[in-house]
């Protein structure tokens, strides 16, 4: 809507902020449910921790709505409390994970917050101040797409910065984190924003193209080979942070991340059905020549099994 729409125009498209906030109270409660659910089950009965979730992550989640309902009146209504109601979850399971170790130490007193609590919301705290940030600072994102290719190239170097000598690490199998002095991180998680952003800018200069049929075949239309490129070149560097730095849920976030948007930018379901074909064979070539998805395939199918190595994971989250 342009700024100089008549009211009467404008009026006509609703912000659906109060849906935002309906969905945000939503998510609050579930994370209080949550916390007192656990408390009550595990006889703590009403934890000091309850007071965290609704203070600390209430006033963030409402500091981050106000700013959206100042700048970006007509952004999805869902994505805030969606980020907000996995942040609490990761609070209630967290504070679950905690009473279980005070079970088994057999102490007779509440458990306190750990440092994964304080991490918890110190990262959710810094996650809303760069959320402020960019609402504030990028008053348009088509801007953006100017640096489509350089969001692209850093997103890349990120993925595969794990493999850099001497900064690389390798935990439990899988090299996904970088350390420096005494400061790791995971630069995934970084170039996920990066290639997302990138995907975006690509696909609004190629969607046409890529959204033309060329040949038809059991009733859809597919594309020109030519235009295989992109779907292959994100699939091959899928399989490559598959085969060497063993980050399976990367990998897999990677291609289905490229695959949805390619279908939401050209809306072929030719575009999913190749994704799927690809996606098929990329597996069952994992499988028959790495080991540790095999390994992978073998403790997902029977983590109780391995309950004290490789299947602690699974098992502690059921």
């Amino acid at each position: 809507m342009s700024a100089g729409s008549p009211p009467q125009l404008a009026r006509r498209q609703p912000s659906r902020r109060s849906a935002e906030l309906l969905l945000l109270g939503c998510a609050w409660a579930l994370g209080v449910l949550g916390t007192l659910q656990v408390g009550w089950a595990t006889g703590e009965g009403t934890p000091g921790r309850l007071w965290v979730t609704v203070g600390v992550v209430g006033a963030l989640a409402l500091v981050m709505h106000i700013v959206v309902r100042l700048k970006a009146r007509y952004a999805d209504p869902v994505l805030l409390p969606v980020a907000t109601l996995l942040t609490i979850l990761g609070l209630v399971m967290i504070y679950r994970i905690d009473v279980a170790a005070a079970q088994r130490a057999e102490r007779n007193s509440a458990p306190q917050p750990t440092p994964d609590v304080y991490a918890q919301l110190t990262w959710f705290a810094i996650a809303v101040v760069l959320f402020v940030a960019v609402l504030i600072l990028v008053k348009d994102h088509r801007r953006l797409q100017r640096y489509t290719y350089s969001f692209g190239l850093l997103g890349l170097i990120l993925l595969v910065l794990p493999l850099a000598p001497i900064i690389g690490t390798t935990v439990n199998g899988a090299t996904l984190w970088v350390r420096i002095g005494g400061f790791s991180f995971q630069p995934a998680e970084a170039a996920k924003i990066l290639l997302t952003l990138f995907f975006a800018g690509y696909l609004v200069v190629k969607r046409d193209s890529l959204a033309l049929v060329r040949s038809k075949a059991l009733g859809l239309g597919f594309p020109q080979i030519r235009d295989l490129g992109p779907l292959v070149i994100a699939w091959v560097v899928s399989l490559g942070v598959l085969v060497f730095e063993r980050d399976l849920g990367t990998s897999l976030l990677f291609f289905g991340l490229f695959i949805t948007m390619l279908y939401i930018a050209t809306q072929r379901r030719s575009w999913l059905i190749l994704g799927s074909i690809f996606f098929a064979i990329g597996a069952l070539l994992a499988y028959r020549f790495f080991e540790h998805v095999q390994n992978r395939v073998t403790v997902w199918l029977d983590p109780w099994s391995y309950a004290d190595t490789s299947g602690y994971q699974i098992v502690q989250s059921l």
